[in-house]
């Protein structure tokens, strides 16, 4: 898909009140708000208008805008996320999209989907069923983009804890290219609805790099890590290594931080 739109929020001051099990220390909210700041540039640097909602001190988790919508060429999802703590998450975004999309379709209890759980590949959707996003989500959302055309399955990752979400571990780069964390190659490659032409597996010591974007023309991808730098190089792609130390400590990555359509 070619984007040309955005939405994004930066953290709040309340950004290191929110959910992590990364164990890396507290974020620096400077620093966040730094990475952020340039996650932004390079949006548009690739072309695409970005709406920058307000920082919302009531939910520390807020800057992780992909998880409260499921948004596509066709139509746009409002999810209900798997932690309590963020439920609120989702007006805000209703109200912004609503700008795009007239009638934007809702997860409703007692379904839970979390957006990074979501990975759309030329028409199909991977559904991950995690501790975020559960069956009768899944079950939900699948209807949901059915109505729209679309197709999907589910890979069940609630067995590997290390997955926060399903795009912790997978990348989708188009044409049959994918990113994977190991963990999940098994899985990905027994997907008979999707093509796998190209797998680069993710060195297990550089696990956070399998969260990586295609933005257009170029690839997203953490700093920091530069065996998949390599890989990604080596297959002609344009690389974007952008700093995001700060949000790893909240266990958030780079397909985290925007809704892009």
């Amino acid at each position: 898909m070619h984007f040309t739109r955005a939405i994004v929020r930066p953290p709040a001051r309340s950004f290191a009140a929110g959910l992590s099990s990364a164990a890396e220390g507290v974020p620096d909210l400077d620093r966040a708000l730094e990475q952020h700041a340039a996650y932004v540039r390079a949006l548009r640097d690739c072309g695409l208008q970005v709406t920058q909602l307000e920082a919302d001190e009531a939910y520390p988790d807020g800057t992780f805008v992909e998880d409260t919508a499921i948004v596509t060429g066709r139509g746009a999802v409002l999810t209900r996320p798997g932690a309590p703590s963020r439920a609120g998450e989702v007006r805000g975004i209703a109200a912004c999209l609503r700008n795009f999309f007239a009638n934007p379709m809702l997860i409703e209890p007692p379904g839970t989907v979390d957006g990074g759980d979501i990975c759309e590949a030329d028409g199909h959707f991977l559904i991950g069923v995690s501790a975020r996003t559960n069956p009768a989500g899944a079950q939900q959302l699948t209807e949901h983009l059915a109505r729209m055309g679309y197709t999907a399955s589910v890979i069940d990752i609630k067995a590997n804890p290390a997955l926060l979400h399903l795009k912790s571990g997978i990348a989708y780069l188009g044409e049959g290219a994918w990113v994977a964390d190991s963990a999940v190659e098994g899985e990905l490659r027994s997907q008979p609805a999707i093509e796998v032409r190209d797998l680069m597996l993710v060195p297990a010591v550089e696990a956070y790099a399998a969260n990586c974007v295609r933005v257009n023309e170029v690839i997203f991808a953490a700093q920091g890590y530069p065996q998949m730098r390599t890989v990604l190089e080596s297959r002609g792609y344009r690389v974007v290594a952008l700093e995001m130390s700060e949000f790893r400590k909240m266990d958030g990555g780079l397909s985290c931080l925007s809704l892009r359509f």
